[in-house]
């Protein structure tokens, strides 16, 4: 299904191209483990080159992120939520293209590093390579990346704790604080149409929003962890007790169409999985792609995969 020597912009050379001048960072800005152990004295700076490829180790993800975004044109703004702000970038689209183009895309990144190891929680759980980021940068829709509760720097809002990245990532309280957000989006620019993307953890939570959003008309998911319980069985992971699991929802209404994409060769929800979570789902189509894994290979496909959501036959427009 993927084209062979796709030519696109890498996250890691949109970020070599982004050069900036020494910036100093407090140590507690780094990641624990990524420079080793190391012993420093309270309020001690580290001077940093931020010159993409060769910080990657020493700026944050969030930083890097930022980077990214930038050199892909994107505009960033900080959206109130219920409980959070949230991160958002937006494709640069011009007045006219948004006008013409009547569905707008919505990004929707997976869970990250919620974890540095088992049991030991990450204190910022941000990727530190955001595909759903990537791929949005190979969209020529009115798009939109929605950053998740604490993610993406706002760790720091006074309601952020890391029961919101590991036990409760999917609860009601990042849900709704989501939908709150992209509400305020749809207002803003006077959206009649949604289609919500989300990877792994992002699909679960863009399953979740298209219960409440109303201007949704399609949801899409790359790897979908679309039964929470399934999932935390298979790994033999504690349960996410106090997150809402799609696989326990009523059906999507039927007039929301469901494409849900899924690697043959995933071993973090494998393909069985995925097709027995959606099978009480309402218009939900399934499709299993050659040699791709959890991770890898999307950006390769993703152009072919929006072609074909383009030509699905159902009218999105």
């Amino acid at each position: 299904m993927c084209r062979s020597g796709f030519s696109r912009d890498s996250y890691a050379s949109k970020l070599f191209a982004a050069k900036a001048a020494p910036t100093q960072y407090p140590v507690s800005f780094l990641r624990d483990g990524i420079l080793g152990k190391y012993s420093v004295m309270r309020g001690q700076c580290i001077t940093v080159i931020l010159l993409a490829l060769l910080s990657g180790a020493c700026t944050t993800p969030a930083a890097r992120n930022d980077a990214f975004a930038a050199a892909s044109g994107f505009t960033r703004q900080i959206v109130t939520g219920t409980d959070f702000s949230h991160l958002v970038f937006m494709a640069n689209n011009s007045a006219d293209t948004r006008r013409e183009e009547s569905v707008w895309h919505v990004y929707i990144e997976g869970d990250g590093k919620p974890w540095v190891r088992r049991h030991v929680v990450a204190t910022d759980p941000t990727s530190p390579e955001p595909l759903m980021l990537q791929l949005m940068a190979q969209d020529l829709r009115p798009a939109i990346y929605l950053g998740r509760p604490c993610y993406y720097g706002m760790v720091r809002d006074p309601a952020c704790n890391p029961w919101l990245w590991t036990y409760g990532r999917y609860s009601e309280q990042v849900v709704e604080s989501m939908s709150t957000a992209l509400a305020s989006l749809v207002s803003e620019n006077a959206i009649t149409s949604l289609m919500l993307i989300g990877h792994s953890g992002g699909g679960t939570l863009a399953m979740l929003l298209a219960e409440r959003v109303p201007q949704v008309r399609l949801v899409v998911t790359l790897a979908g962890n679309l039964d929470i319980d399934a999932w935390t069985a298979r790994h033999g992971y504690t349960r996410l007790v106090h997150s809402l699991n799609p696989a326990r929802r009523p059906p999507l209404p039927r007039h929301i169409d469901q494409l849900h994409y899924v690697g043959r060769d995933d071993g973090n929800v494998p393909p069985e999985m995925l097709e027995a979570a959606v099978s009480q789902q309402k218009n939900a189509r399934v499709f299993v792609l050659d040699g791709l894994g959890h991770e890898h290979g999307w950006d390769d496909c993703w152009a072919e995969i929006l072609h074909t959501i383009d030509f699905a036959g159902r009218g999105y427009e």
